[in-house]
């Protein structure tokens, strides 16, 4: 086996699993496992590009699982062994650096930041914006609401020319009757209703549905549909005797 991948295979004991702090964050808390024969220098480099803070500003300390120093991990050059951490202990960041991009705690406290703002006129003059997009997207898929409100003006305009009183013709099974109802009935759901009395016993009831009269008809005449199943026109009572050609 090579050199190259026997490193790949570590004793068991060879790695240890440290909690990392930051002195400028107090929010950032993260695990990290790691070889203890990683130099200093090493684990530096793995914890700038970790957390920000640059290798030639950072100090290093190993505290046990209470918080209680140990050791400054001083010296570079030294591995991490020779510090004798053991798993749970906590690797504490300290970043020296007035000027980092950690400090002052903005990275943490986005009230720190300044807002972009832009007003309501010169944002709707945009070709694009994320309103206009969302009214179009409202137009191409309306909501359950909108599509609701759309299905009950159909049905009101549809209704506008049905009457009670008159003829009609109820899908499917072009039954004949008479139109007895007309309108909007939330006891059995929303938007419009009609109701008609069959001349024949095609029907559920007698004009009294869930407890509620909405007409009166004789038992088994009576039905209450949707306006889009009935037409109406001049459709007179079938002959019951007329024999089919």
């Amino acid at each position: 086996m090579s050199s190259s991948s026997s490193k790949l295979h570590l004793p068991a004991d060879d790695s240890v699993l440290l909690l990392l702090t930051h002195s400028n964050l107090s929010t950032f808390s993260s695990d990290i496992r790691v070889s203890k024969q990683t130099s200093v220098e090493a684990l530096k480099d793995k914890l700038w590009r970790k957390t920000g803070t640059s290798v030639a500003f950072m100090r290093l300390q190993l505290r046990d699982d209470t918080g209680a120093m140990i050791a400054d991990l001083d010296h570079d050059d030294a591995t991490l062994a020779s510090y004798s951490p053991y798993d749970g202990y906590r690797l504490h960041i300290i970043d020296l650096d007035p000027s980092s991009i950690t400090s002052g705690g903005w990275l943490e406290d986005t009230s720190l930041v300044e807002k972009y703002t832009i007003s309501d006129e010169a944002y709707n003059n945009l070709d694009t914006n994320f309103r206009k997009f969302k009214e179009k997207m409202a137009f191409k898929n309306p909501t359950s609401d909108d599509k609701q409100q759309q299905s009950d003006k159909h049905m009101e305009e549809l209704c506008a020319n049905i009457k009670v009183g008159d003829r009609c013709e109820v899908e499917p099974g072009a039954k004949r009757g008479t139109v007895k109802f007309v309108g909007r009935a939330e006891a059995l759901g929303r938007g419009f209703w009609v109701g008609v009395q069959y001349d024949e016993p095609l029907g559920k009831h007698d004009g009294m549905v869930k407890g509620i009269r909405f007409f009166e008809c004789p038992q088994g005449h009576g039905a209450i549909v949707r306006p889009e199943k009935v037409k109406v026109g001049d459709y007179p009572e079938r002959d019951p005797f007329e024999e089919e050609i």
